[in-house]
């Protein structure tokens, strides 16, 4: 998602956040989850940021709501935080043509049922038929992406969701985004796989115009920091890959707020 916002808008300073000590997110409890996107978005807010994309899926399931009508209003009512579900729902709402809508998640953004309810929310005739897909996020994490192992693992995780019958794919998990070509070319023509950085980026533009006084808040220029809570090797080389380029991480500590 970052190199699409990148690419979409490459006027805008990006400051990236990767929990990368504490992910995977999907299989933490809900307290973990709104506490550790908690101490993150903090962390943003202090570095100058006036605005914030949950790019994890289970954050934006788990967190999203209660930063946006509890913790924001108090501490930074001048400051905003997005999520990325309610984009992708749209465009799935849109998408389908037989209302049935498949979603490969984490068990976290599974269980919580967000999803299910914002396709809902968009047409009751949607059918919604989840699969979660734990083992994906350490393959990728380790760069297996195209290891024959890999990939019977998410032809596993596929099935139960291809036999229903889904004409349209979400993947929701951010790390899956990685792994997007493979998953398309498993199912074929029979269901579009949607691309979710694309989506995200350009529903991301739409909300700066509409909101003129965000996007006016924005930093410009190209001087991104790539933030992250534990340096591995493996996260180094997935990132350099796709972002397409050598970038430099920083090692941060994020605080409990209570501390």
């Amino acid at each position: 998602m970052v190199k699409s916002i990148m690419d979409v808008l490459p006027k805008f300073q990006i400051t990236y956040l990767g929990d990368t000590a504490r992910l995977p997110y999907g299989n933490r409890s809900l307290e973990a989850v709104h506490s550790f996107t908690l101490q993150g978005v903090d962390f943003l807010f202090k570095e100058g940021c006036t605005l914030v994309i949950l790019a994890c899926n289970t954050a934006s399931a788990e967190a999203l709501r209660k930063i946006q009508q509890e913790y924001l209003p108090i501490h930074h009512p001048d400051k905003r935080v997005l999520g990325i579900i309610r984009p992708l729902v749209e465009e799935a709402a849109r998408a389908t043509k037989n209302n049935r809508i498949g979603i490969m998640a984490t068990r976290g953004t599974v269980f919580s049922g967000a999803y299910v309810r914002e396709l809902y929310s968009q047409n009751p005739e949607i059918q919604v038929f989840q699969n979660p897909s734990p083992l994906l996020i350490p393959l990728i994490e380790e760069g297996w992406m195209k290891r024959q192992e890999t990939k019977k693992i998410i032809k596993y995780y596929l099935r139960p969701l291809t036999v229903k019958n889904i004409d349209t794919l979400i993947l929701g998990c951010t790390h899956f985004q990685m792994i997007h070509s493979l998953i398309r070319g498993m199912v074929g023509n029979r269901c579009n796989v949607l691309n979710s950085g694309n989506i995200i980026a350009q529903s991301f533009v739409k909300y700066l115009e509409r909101h003129t006084e965000i996007e006016k808040s924005l930093l410009r220029g190209k001087d991104h920091k790539f933030l992250v809570t534990d340096i591995t090797q493996s996260f180094q080389d997935n990132a350099n890959r796709y972002l397409g380029r050598s970038i430099h991480l920083e090692k941060i500590r994020l605080l409990d707020l209570r501390d």
